[in-house]
């Protein structure tokens, strides 16, 4: 194991008492060090003595671990001792896989990007902010291409509505002071991710961000505001205010499962009306003293709101699995259908 020469210390990076606590006496030789980047059959991590490229044993995987983790070293050895317990951990689960794909971990706010044009689209934002607050990470719209439309304030208002006191930035990712604006969330040892479709601007925000220009950047298409894939790796990189952002590659298809809470968060406000339902087991379309339904004929509530919440929760439903099994020994069943 080689390591390059950098002067940062663990605050630096991201190290608190949440990870500094699972280091046993035991352990207190080893160095603690936080993985910048996930490659096919080794792991680069940064740590006090510089960075490094660690190759993992036999019976490990680089799936196992997700940028942002932090794992304790045996630099002697050149060895991989063990990762430690997650803060945060956001993943994406895809469809007609059993396992989730590791996005990243240890991440205090995720940057929700979408742009003023036909890729603003309700119903995916939605499944970002689910997944966002399953994962306990704060989540922060940042509106891109504010310099291509008139006015801002119609997409402004539509993202802060999908969830109580969220915050929604509107931007000229390519402006000199984009950095600036973004300020709150990128301070010394904080970490922040990216998320959101290719061609939103979110190799053009690492850049703004990032000591070092680290992506190509790619253009939309204007026929359907699609973009081109321009990053195609998660890495992690130091940010000019002393923090550290993840990008991550642009996802079109966002599948849920395992966030219920994250749903109920981010829908708090139908939740709190369905507890009101006559019905325990309402399903909030036609029956008889529904408070949702009332709510969406008295105005108070959008219908295209409860149909986004009702879809999303059936979606989650069906491919999360149960746990079936005598008390004491569960397993994971086949998702409810």
């Amino acid at each position: 194991m080689k390591t390059s020469s950098i002067c940062v210390r663990l605050s630096e990076l991201g190290w608190t008492a949440v990870f500094a606590e699972q280091v046993t006496a035991a352990e207190h030789d080893l160095t603690p060090a936080r993985i910048v980047g996930v490659h096919r059959n080794k792991l680069a991590v940064i740590s006090v003595h510089g960075t490094a490229d660690i190759a993992l044993d036999v019976d490990e995987t680089t799936a196992q671990f997700a940028v942002g983790d932090w794992v304790l070293l045996d630099i002697p050895e050149a060895r991989l001792v063990r990762r430690l317990e997650r803060a945060s951990l956001l993943q994406r689960r895809v469809e007609g896989q059993a396992e989730a794909q590791l996005a990243a971990a240890n991440v205090d706010t995720l940057f929700i990007v979408t742009s003023c044009n036909a890729d603003f689209n309700p119903a995916r934002l939605e499944r970002y902010l689910a997944i966002a607050n399953e994962a306990g990470i704060k989540p922060v719209i940042l509106l891109t291409k504010s310099d291509l439309v008139a006015d801002t304030h119609a997409y402004v208002d539509e993202a802060r509505a999908l969830q109580r006191d969220l915050s929604v930035l509107a931007l000229n990712a390519r402006s000199s002071d984009a950095a600036m604006v973004l300020s709150p969330w990128c301070g010394k040892g904080r970490t922040v991710a990216l998320a959101g479709s290719s061609g939103v601007g979110k190799s053009t925000l690492v850049n703004a961000l990032s000591l070092a220009p680290q992506q190509v950047t790619g253009d939309i298409r204007e026929s359907d505001a699609k973009g081109r894939h321009t990053t195609t790796a998660r890495s992690l990189h130091e940010m000019t205010g002393g923090g550290w952002i993840i990008d991550n590659p642009g996802m079109r298809n966002l599948h849920v499962s395992h966030v219920a809470e994250g749903i109920d968060t981010t829908f708090a406000e139908i939740v709190e009306l369905a507890a009101d339902c006559k019905f325990r087991n309402c399903t909030h379309v036609r029956e008889p003293g529904c408070a949702v339904q009332a709510a969406v004929i008295a105005g108070v509530l959008s219908d295209l709101r409860v149909n986004r919440w009702r879809k999303l929760s059936d979606e989650n439903r069906k491919s999360t699995p149960r746990q079936i099994g005598p008390r004491g020994n569960k397993r994971n069943g086949p998702a409810k259908y």
